[in-house]
């Protein structure tokens, strides 16, 4: 090539150049061609860009598919009963063949007239929607795809007017009209739109505003609803019914240019009333609703840390209710419980009930919401209270939530810990606290069993006795308790047997005396009283501290299951959508809480409560039979009212009580053979008769006393071969005295066969021979023994040092 070729090529190139200037100051609308086109060119080029940036921000393929598979979660009792389901929203999901085709109608012919021609984005009603925008009058240009696209995804989309939400929304909206076919499009739609009230999709919608099924809805009642769909809050036929009726006549004439009202005459149509028939339709509550809210929660923790989603995975969670027995309850509670109403109501509707309550009406008012909204608008305490006073309608709701007797039940299976029933209220509706979970009451006599339970453990036998007699008991130094019974003490020896059965006070206060409250507090954790603090003073044993329904019935289990202790069972496995299992959950291994022969005989003295005891009415009014023990509990001034029913196969309690505990019931219908056991006795006389449990059932055979272990027992001392010669401790030393030295006027000397004689108290220093920590003091074996006792009709001082006082036959 030679030297001058490149010379000839950019001479070739500028005179081009040159032609082409001259070319455009001649013609300069081609020079503006040409720059449109280059803008053009670039414009797309950075729409395309932009366009491309925003299809990874949309929702995949894969979160369509899901939304149509969606299945929500669903509690099941053990024998498939629905206890409570999972869902995002209150939805009921119809196919496309169950709508009104009246509905189907009204909504192409206002939403979406063009829907089966498009495929997603109507371009032509987007021109359109753009072009009166642009005139001023703001017009929606979404199709019916695009509207499902943004009640689908609304995080991912979002619902501000900007050109990056159209975008995403059309990118979403061709996505779905590949994944969908036109019906299953409308379909998802008319199953997911909102419809205020907590209804969503059009089944909901037409219960909600009609009363009535979807396939159900007539011409007028599908315009209504299509309508509400342009402003569900703007168009709201309860609170808007203007609009909404003009709205409506809005559909109708849409449906008449589309030729859809078949020969109907829409000027009469619109002239129709609007007709509603509302009513909220709330998630229904299930039979355990109480239950519910925590197996709820439950499953939705569960599911998080498994990758799964509660409300859409379709996950099927199997539990322990018997929905025979959990229905049995719940009529239990409701009947017994109306009952109670009436007489509580007939207590304080009388002149010695809430009126004659003014201080503590007035302090219920103080604490009301009303009160503290009228002391923020300026009115002094008193003013506030008397306007509040004066209010009939405030001072009646008041007193009706104040003096609504309230009740838990809960029923639990003795080996497996399976719970089969729950009732956590009277209402759920009313009242969500949960009375077997949540509430913490005082369990007054319904705690004894562990205080003589901890005394079997320790040697002691059914027929040792303590005196019913007053009883003073120092409690520090300046200090004295005085437990006493609703009737007068009998001043005889009571054996420990019925003690129980007939619920002493002086006796089982005297008891956890020389057992030690430590030692009960210790039994009564060991047998299920895990999650309540238990204060270790001389009152535990009389159930002063508060504790939950649910403990006190898992120790009731305890005792029937031979001592054992299983802690409470509600889930048995969670399952997949198609009956995968995913987690079972087995019954824990049985804990030993008390020895095997202190159980069986203090199951026996309970057994005695139900046959002759306090609880006796199981027996004479509920005509229950077979093996049955139970305890009886009421606390001061009737506050609480329990009772716990132990049968082989099944243990239920029932409390029953005010949720405001400075409101006492009545003694003729509040303690707790009165309120809680017609509860219990209802459900088993029910179960009974419906086979649910058999009559013929026996409780475990506890081996016989003499298996007992008593070698760091103080009582079980008792149990070691006797001294010949009699003995008399001094109670405030412990040293043995000389019999003939004491003054016989001052004193009585009663023989016994068997006494416990408490010795000092152990020096801290001293080794602790007793395996489970309690440090009680050693006692002495005899076989007759002589007991200074106090002059008859005096009470019985027991003082710092233990002293029993327990002749035979006193």
């Amino acid at each position: 090539m030679s030297s001058s070729t490149p010379d000839r090529a950019a001479s070739r190139l500028a005179g081009l150049a040159r032609r082409t200037g001259r070319g455009l100051r001649r013609h300069p609308w081609l020079l503006l061609g040409v720059l449109l086109l280059a803008a053009a060119g670039i414009a797309t080029a950075m729409a395309l860009s932009y366009v491309t940036s925003l299809i990874p921000l949309t929702p995949g393929i894969g979160d369509l598919r899901k939304v149509q598979a969606e299945q929500p979660g669903v509690i099941l009792t053990a024998d498939g009963q629905p206890l409570a389901v999972l869902r995002r929203a209150n939805r009921q999901w119809v196919p496309l063949a169950e709508i009104s085709p009246h509905v189907l109608d009204a909504l192409l012919a206002t939403e979406d007239q063009r829907f089966y021609a498009h495929h997603g984005v109507d371009l032509r009603r987007t021109a359109a929607a753009a072009l009166h925008t642009a005139r001023g009058r703001l017009q929606g240009g979404s199709t019916i795809t695009q509207q499902l696209a943004r009640n689908l995804f609304p995080e991912e989309i979002g619902r501000a007017p900007t050109v990056e939400r159209k975008i995403k929304e059309a990118i979403t909206a061709l996505r779905i009209e590949q994944v969908y076919g036109k019906d299953e499009i409308l379909e998802i739609y008319l199953n997911t739109v909102p419809f205020l009230y907590n209804a969503w999709g059009i089944e909901m919608a037409a219960r909600t505003y009609f009363d009535k099924a979807a396939r159900e809805l007539d011409v007028l009642e599908s315009a209504t609803l299509v309508g509400m769909l342009k402003g569900t809050s703007y168009y709201n036929p309860v609170t808007n019914p203007r609009r909404a009726l003009q709205r409506r006549n809005i559909v109708l004439a849409q449906l008449d240019r589309q030729g859809k009202l078949q020969g109907a005459d829409l000027a009469a149509l619109q002239q129709s009333p609007l007709r509603l028939d509302f009513e909220r339709q709330d998630e229904p509550p299930g039979p355990a609703p109480h239950l519910s809210v925590q197996l709820r929660r439950w499953l939705i923790e569960w599911a998080e840390r498994h990758g799964r989603d509660a409300y859409a995975d379709g996950l099927v969670v199997r539990t322990t209710i018997d929905a025979r027995a959990q229905a049995l309850a719940v009529e239990a509670v409701d009947r017994q419980a109306a009952r109670l109403q009436k007489l509580a109501d007939a207590q304080w509707n009388g002149r010695t009930g809430w009126r004659s309550r003014a201080d503590l009406v007035a302090q219920f008012i103080r604490e009301s919401a009303q009160f503290q909204a009228a002391r923020a608008h300026g009115l002094s305490e008193q003013e506030a209270i008397e306007r509040l006073r004066a209010d009939a309608d405030f001072m009646q709701a008041l007193r009706e939530d104040k003096t609504r007797l309230q009740a838990g039940f809960v029923a639990i299976e003795p080996g497996t810990g399976y719970v089969r029933a729950w009732v956590g209220s009277r209402d759920f509706a009313l009242d969500q606290f949960d009375h077997v979970q949540q509430a913490r009451r005082q369990p007054g006599s319904t705690f004894k069993p562990f205080v003589y339970g901890a005394a079997f453990e320790q040697g002691a036998r059914p027929d040792d006795r303590l005196l019913d007699q007053a009883v003073e008991i120092q409690v520090g130094t300046s200090e004295v308790w005085r437990p006493s019974d609703m009737g007068q003490p009998s001043g005889e020896a009571m054996t420990l047997s019925d003690a129980l059965a007939f619920s002493r006070n002086t006796v089982t206060a005297q008891l956890t005396r020389l057992i030690g409250p430590d030692r009960v507090a210790l039994v009564a954790r060991s047998l299920g009283v895990r999650d309540s603090r238990l204060d270790p003073v001389l009152s535990l044993g009389l159930g002063t501290s508060p504790v939950t329904l649910r403990e006190m019935v898992t120790a009731y289990a305890s005792i029937a299951n031979n001592g054992q202790y299983v802690p409470p069972l509600v889930v048995l496995r969670v399952e997949d959508r198609d009956g995968k299992l995913l987690e079972a959950f087995e019954p824990a291994a049985p804990e030993q809480a008390l020895l095997p022969a202190a159980n069986g005989i203090l199951l026996d003295a309970m057994r005695g409560v139900v046959d002759r005891g306090t609880g006796a009415a199981i027996r004479s009014r509920h005509g229950l039979k077979g093996d049955l023990a139970g305890k009886t509990g009421t606390t001061q001034e009737n506050t609480d009212g329990w009772f716990i029913l132990a049968h082989p196969r099944l243990v239920a309690g029932a409390w029953v009580g005010y949720n405001d505990s400075r409101l006492t019931m009545q003694d003729a219908w509040g303690q707790g053979a009165r309120s809680a056991l017609p509860m219990v006795g209802d459900f088993f006389q029910q179960a009974l008769k419906a086979r649910l449990l058999d009559a013929k059932a026996r409780f475990p055979k506890a081996p016989e006393p003499s298996a007992m272990e008593p070698a760091n027992s103080w009582w079980g001392a008792l149990l070691t071969p006797p001294r010949s010669d009699p003995l008399v401790v001094d109670p405030g030393s412990g040293a043995p005295l000389d019999v003939q030295a004491l003054p016989a006027p001052d004193a009585a000397f009663l023989p016994v066969q068997r006494a416990v004689v408490v010795a000092p108290p152990r020096s801290p220093a001293a080794p602790d021979p007793d395996t489970r920590g309690m440090g009680a003091p050693p006692a002495l074996p005899i076989e007759r023994a002589i007991v200074v006792a106090p002059p008859r009709g005096e009470a019985a001082v027991v003082p710092a040092m233990p002293a029993v006082v327990a002749p035979p036959g006193w």
